[in-house]
């Protein structure tokens, strides 16, 4: 176990930070309760991505549907790549003839290459909706490792720990599409080795150990190892004021093996981080810091979250349209409030979480404060940092919320292990020439039944964030000319198919789907994905040209405009810069104005197979 402060309660236990030792564990096999808590966590990641597995060819998240598609179309890349062995850091299979900066989006490198084999088994529809369950029950059992190993005696304390960790309300509503914020099974093994630093006489091997970990993370998520780096600041410093000797004395140890790890990441991943920010289509900065207006309304902390048994889709009509990070209900933050009060006077830990607590709710609040779904003229801390700091530009300020989360969900941990120890009575040290005092039954009797109220807060506090599966909605296959490979005769190497609608992050969900499920085998133009605009700036999606404009207008108008034979020469143009061999129209809710749309600009269209089809090779 962890060093225990000698000078406080044995209950909960106290952990040292930074300076924690624990000794050496004999090689035996997981006990009984790991291995319940591992299966308890499979089950709920199973029954989290239950409405995929209906129809998992066939159904994406209903939430963010453009998201769940690109990340499938991530999980092709990272097949592509290795099936090719090309740079997975730049791909040109989609914004032909362009190009995307993967290391300048949210990739997901660390996992689709090592996943690639399966990905070309099983497609990327059946990869994504596995690897989300299994990324969640990772989450959880590695906080569960991280708590019982390093935090807490009782494996039920660490059991519920792990749950919140890994199935919090504000972690679940990312597996809505986003299952990069759900992977975080990597972040608890990182703080670990963080407060592992001080170690005496280990210094190279926990530097060494931190910078692999640092530099895996890398390629997962960046914000969340920006997140994590942040909070474990924050632990260090709290830390080093309430223990300020033995901080000294661990100091340099701690430096020399953070110095290792530091310069260990560094080196494993300088060039990916120099190709993100100096590569082709990197940027700088994401549309002006427009996603510092995003702020943790401060109504959202006791509020249910919509994907838990207690939530309300309603309530996403008043203070859900940003981001849902906490949504931890009003039981849960009223339990934690108490848990901090008893605790935070006997546990270093407890007053370190209390901390991180306060430090990241205000952080998160954003440039306005919001209650309710209504911005106050109340200035929050964020107005105050420029739009175009680095790095700091492109986050949102309600993510910092995940820190609380993370905070949250040790807190719990510390209260059940808390109410463990209180379970087994003290017996008073008698004084010299007395005899021993026994404990009375009524003090016995008083604990348990007070051990009994704390247990029932604590679960009644959580039920009703049980998770429910997650909304899933049914998207129409792409045509059979496409999964059959009737494109191949159209398309030579170097040239583009130019599926209608062109494929971006408000109208081309089904057509960037073309790409994903067919082994990203033709490249296409545009797409959802980050890259820059004219000035440099980090965009949604390729700048749009003519033709893609005046295709999404005809869509949301529902109507062909007059076409003039200035809209045909820009669509010839559009498509020479394309590279275009061939136009391709699909089954869709728009597809006879988009047919006679693109009649108009092109002549008359083949029909082959379930697709209409315009062979522009001799204009082009």
């Amino acid at each position: 176990m962890p060093v225990v402060d000698p000078s406080l309660n044995s209950s909960p236990v106290a952990v040292e930070p930074v300076v924690a030792v624990p000794p050496r564990r004999s090689r035996r096999r997981p006990a009984r309760a790991d291995v319940l808590a591992i299966g308890a966590y499979v089950l709920l990641g199973v029954l989290v991505c239950l409405n995929y597995w209906g129809d998992v060819q066939h159904r994406v998240s209903s939430h963010l549907p453009t998201d769940h598609s690109w990340f499938e179309w991530l999980f092709a890349h990272g097949a592509y790549s290795v099936r090719h062995l090309e740079n997975p850091l730049f791909t040109a299979r989609q914004n032909a003839p362009d190009g995307v900066n993967m290391m300048a989006n949210t990739s997901l490198l660390g996992v689709t290459l090592p996943l690639a084999p399966l990905t070309l088994l099983l497609g990327p529809q059946v990869m994504y909706a596995l690897y989300l369950g299994a990324a969640l029950s990772a989450t959880a059992a590695t906080s569960y490792w991280m708590l019982s190993r390093h935090l807490v005696r009782s494996r039920a304390a660490a059991f519920v720990g792990g749950v919140f960790l890994g199935f919090a309300p504000g972690i679940v509503h990312h597996a809505n599409g986003q299952p990069n914020f759900v992977s975080n099974f990597l972040l608890p093994l990182i703080v670990a080795r963080v407060l592992r630093l001080g170690e005496p006489g280990r210094w190279l091997r926990n530097g060494v150990a931190l910078g692999l970990l640092v530099a895996y993370q890398i390629f997962i998520n960046e914000e969340m190892l920006l997140l994590t780096a942040l909070a474990c600041l924050v632990i260090v410093v709290a830390y080093a004021v309430q223990r300020p000797r033995a901080a000294r004395e661990r100091a340099g140890t701690f430096l020399a093996a953070l110095g290792v790890g530091g310069g260990l990441a560094l080196l494993l991943a300088a060039y990916p981080i120099w190709f993100q920010f100096n590569g082709p289509q990197s940027y700088r900065g994401l549309q002006g810091g427009v996603f510092h207006n995003w702020g943790e309304d401060l109504m959202a902390f006791v509020t249910f979250a919509r994907d838990t048994v207690a939530g309300d889709e309603a309530v996403e009509q008043t203070i859900g349209l940003t981001e849902q990070n906490t949504w931890f209900g009003w039981p849960l933050v009223l339990v934690a409030l108490v848990a901090l009060v008893l605790l935070v006077r006997r546990s270093l830990p407890a007053r370190i979480v209390a901390v991180l607590v306060v430090v990241f709710t205000v952080a998160a609040i954003g440039p306005k404060v919001r209650f309710d779904g209504v911005e106050t003229t109340v200035d929050g801390p964020w107005a105050y940092v420029p739009d175009n700091l680095p790095l700091v530009e492109m986050m949102m300020p309600t993510r910092l919320a995940l820190v609380v989360t993370g905070a949250v969900g040790v807190l719990l941990a510390l209260a059940w292990n808390g109410l463990a120890g209180a379970g087994r009575p003290a017996v008073p040290r008698p004084r010299a020439g007395e005899a021993s005092a026994a404990p009375s039954p009524a003090a016995g009797r008083r604990r348990r039944w007070l051990r009994g109220l704390g247990y029932a807060a604590i679960v009644a506090a959580l039920l009703p964030l049980f998770p429910r599966p997650l909304p899933a909605e049914r998207l129409d296959p792409p045509p059979h000319f496409i999964t059959a490979g009737g494109w191949r005769p159209y398309v030579p190497a170097g040239r583009t198919l130019v599926p209608v609608p062109i494929p971006s992050n408000v109208h081309g969900l089904p057509t960037l789907r073309w790409s994903a499920l067919t082994r990203q085998e033709f490249p296409i133009p545009a797409g959802y994905f980050i890259g820059p605009n004219e000035k440099g700036e980090g965009v949604f999606g390729a700048p749009n040209r003519p033709t893609s404009t005046l295709i999404y207008a005809t869509m949301d108008a529902n109507k062909v405009p007059a076409i003039t034979e200035e809209h045909r020469r820009q669509a010839v143009e559009d498509l020479r810069f394309w590279k275009a061999s061939v136009v391709v129209l699909g089954a869709n809710p728009r597809e006879a104005v988009l047919r006679d749309l693109m009649t108009a600009l092109l002549g008359p269209p083949q029909r082959v197979d379930d697709v209409w089809l315009w062979d522009v090779r001799d204009r082009v």
